[in-house]
């Protein structure tokens, strides 16, 4: 998997990759990628740095995969802060959750994350307009 990966470039596209990674972990991520759609319809989907990205109001959520684990890339430590009771059986760092390439993040969890990191771009977005009408 880390062959397919690292082949990746800056211009792949979402389906390549997903379709680059071995079955069992393209059902593992799709299931989030439907759940997160679910959550945030009106995100757009890009690649970022390599990784398929969700985008609402600037980055939103990202999905990766490693050679031995998952990634959920939640890109914020208020967050991730939140939810550190929820997240106590999983691998973390200050924007990520890893977890088994063949057990996706609970449903109702990924959805209470994406759901609080609309909020936070949202509230991110409505500061940069008041700073902006302040000038």
């Amino acid at each position: 998997m880390k062959a397919a990966a690292s082949k990746m470039t800056s211009n792949v596209t979402i389906d390549a990759y997903y379709d680059a990674l071995p079955a069992q972990v393209r059902a593992t991520l799709e299931k989030m990628r439907s759940t997160i759609k679910a959550a945030a319809p009106k995100s757009e989907e890009a690649v970022s740095y390599g990784i398929p990205v969700f985008k609402n109001n600037g980055p939103l959520v990202g999905l990766g995969a490693a050679k031995n684990h998952c990634a959920f890339y939640v890109m914020s430590p208020q967050v991730m802060d939140l939810f550190k009771d929820d997240l106590k059986d999983y691998d973390t760092s200050k924007g990520t959750i890893r977890f088994a390439q063949d057990k996706p993040l609970p449903a109702n969890l990924v959805k209470k994350i994406v759901k609080a990191r609309m909020q936070e771009n949202e509230t991110i977005l409505l500061e940069r307009k008041s700073k902006q009408k302040k000038k």
